[in-house]
């Protein structure tokens, strides 16, 4: 399972680094750099002896250069904070601190400079000639820029507060824009612009091609100009163009409002889909030791944190190793958690067999020991997990409806588990000999199947399951002695409603709550939501106190 995980991983790696827009800028000969390094200082010197009417023709020849410093600088122009150094004309960002003095960074070399009084220095003079060429020039920056990333950024920008300079950059630049989601934002951009601005033909034309746009900005932009057309009345009543705009708003509006509520849908079923793919791997294990044995296993969720610390202590060991810690923290949680699992089984529960309620006291005297034992090695303080960056971000669909990597790996990560602990049931002898005890214990062993063997190892793979669950956790919350707790409720529901000891029970019991939690969250608040799951299952089981799928056999009874 952790070559087939591993290679997964690997996949996803690839098509992300695919998928992802950025240009890498070509090497270059370190002789053209300091080429182009001499030529940028060249011209930073000129700003403080260049007059103010030749200012125009220095910028454009600063702006063809490229360079992040010239960007930098353009911004400090246009607010106000560039200045030059009197004695040796260094052009510097100024900024007054508490002591009414100036605290100055090189602009070429971004390096902190000594604090100084302003009699020191000198404003580099704008007007709003040049303002607005910086203007225009900052726009061209961000609209023409290699990243993607930076170019979407802009253009919405734009999209949500519009100026004159930028809607005439994107104009010049959306026929020769090549990356297709760019190109249609600028689009969407020029066609509210064309809906606030343009005559009533050029309106209605705009209201059809925007219907289709989930932008959130052109939803407000046409709630804004419905809200502004006037309510006809006795002495004033609506124009014919103004039926029309109204009519067309109206019914954008409602088109885009009914594709959100489907994008909305979806956005909870994911939501749901990912909370009872962590349900399936907390409850998992549970079911079948619950199944198998019959013992209620009050510690299980302390074999989730001690997976979620094998995590942490992972990484505080190889901290350069963030990006593959999930990958080395999954077999070490499953060994860990298995290991005290099975160490719980041969110790204590193999002695208190056909007794469940002393079961049950021990074991949850067992999970305040390891709850303790977390505290004193670790101390009661939440500690951190950090995500890999292969974990962080989402995948943006459209505007309004993006999936998040983490939860994304999640299920499928969750869903491999469950395949993985099917397979063995199913295709191993270890498999055959658990559902033979678990079926019919005594028959079992009639046939020689060494049914205690059989507990302790189905004991520590559940516990083992558990611990894989923690490591997921750990993604998703701090990490804490009392982690467990708070899925140990949950887990048991999820055995019980699926039905006892049935994998795929367990499966649609978990994704069924999960999804219906999530849906009731955004309506009820998430106190009564679980409230209404609670007295759900309650009555669901007064009717089929089995679950969805109840156990066969001689003895399922």
């Amino acid at each position: 399972m952790l070559r087939i995980f591993s290679a997964f991983i690997c996949c996803l790696l690839a098509w992300q680094s695919i998928a992802n827009d950025d240009v890498t800028p070509t090497k270059t000969s370190a002789s053209t750099s300091v080429s182009n390094d001499a030529e940028l200082a060249t011209l930073f010197k000129k700003l403080p002896v260049t007059k103010l009417s030749k200012m125009p023709l220095l910028i454009e020849q600063l702006s063809a250069t490229k360079t992040p410093q010239v960007k930098q600088a353009f911004n400090y122009l246009l607010n106000g904070e560039l200045y030059y150094i009197k004695a040796n004309k260094q052009v510097v960002h100024a900024q007054i601190n508490e002591d009414k003095k100036y605290a100055l960074t090189d602009v070429l070399t971004n390096t902190p400079l000594d604090v100084v009084a302003k009699s020191k220095l000198r404003k580099i003079k704008t007007n709003n000639r040049l303002r607005s060429s910086l203007r225009s020039l900052l726009a061209q920056f961000d609209l023409t820029d290699p990243n993607k990333e930076i170019r979407i950024a802009a253009v919405k920008q734009l999209l949500d507060k519009p100026n004159q300079t930028g809607i005439d950059t994107i104009t010049t630049l959306v026929k020769q824009e090549q990356d297709t989601d760019v190109r249609e934002l600028m689009q969407v951009t020029l066609l509210v612009q064309q809906l606030l601005n343009g005559e009533h033909e050029e309106k209605l034309a705009a209201v059809k091609q925007l219907k289709s746009s989930l932008e959130p900005s052109v939803l407000n932009e046409m709630t804004n100009q419905l809200s502004k057309i006037a309510q006809p009345t006795s002495s004033t009543p609506l124009s014919a163009e103004d039926k029309a705009l109204k009519l067309a708003l109206t019914k954008a509006i409602a088109d885009i409002d009914d594709r959100k509520g489907i994008f909305e849908f979806a956005e909870n079923l994911f939501f749901g889909v990912s909370l009872g793919s962590v349900l399936l791997l907390a409850a998992i294990g549970l079911a079948i030791t619950f199944g198998v044995m019959g013992v209620i296993n009050m510690a299980h969720g302390e074999m989730m944190m001690l997976g979620a610390y094998t995590t942490y202590v992972i990484q505080q060991a190889f901290p350069q190793y963030i990006e593959y810690s999930l990958l080395m923290a999954i077999p070490a949680a499953f060994l860990v958690s298995g290991l005290v699992g099975v160490g719980i089984e041969r110790g204590v529960i193999r002695h208190l067999k056909g007794r469940p309620l002393e079961t049950l006291l021990a074991t949850f005297g067992i999970s305040l020991i390891l709850q303790q034992l977390v505290r004193s090695i670790f101390s009661p303080l939440n500690r951190q997990v950090l995500a890999p960056e292969w974990m962080s971000g989402s995948w943006q669909i459209n505007p309004i409806f993006s999936l998040t990597f983490n939860r994304l790996y999640i299920i499928i990560f969750s869903l491999m588990v469950f395949v993985a602990l099917l397979m063995i049931l199913k295709k191993t002898s270890l498999g055959l000999h658990v559902r033979a005890v678990s079926q019919n214990r005594d028959m079992a062993r009639a046939l020689s199947i060494k049914s205690d063997w059989v507990d302790a190892i189905t004991f520590g793979l559940g516990s083992g399951i558990a611990g894989i669950a923690g490591v997921v956790l750990s993604q998703l919350t701090n990490v804490g002695p009392n982690l467990g707790q708070a899925y140990i409720i949950d887990s048991f529901l999820v055995v019980v409603f699926g039905g006892v000891g049935n994998l795929w029970g367990t499966l649609v019991a978990a994704m069924s709550l999960g999804a219906f939690n999530k849906f009731l969250e955004p309506v009820t608040g998430s106190v009564l939501a679980n409230i209404i799951v609670l007295v759900g299952l309650v009555l669901f089981i007064q009717k089929k106190p089995k679950g969805l799928f109840p156990q066969k056999g001689r003895s399922a009874d």
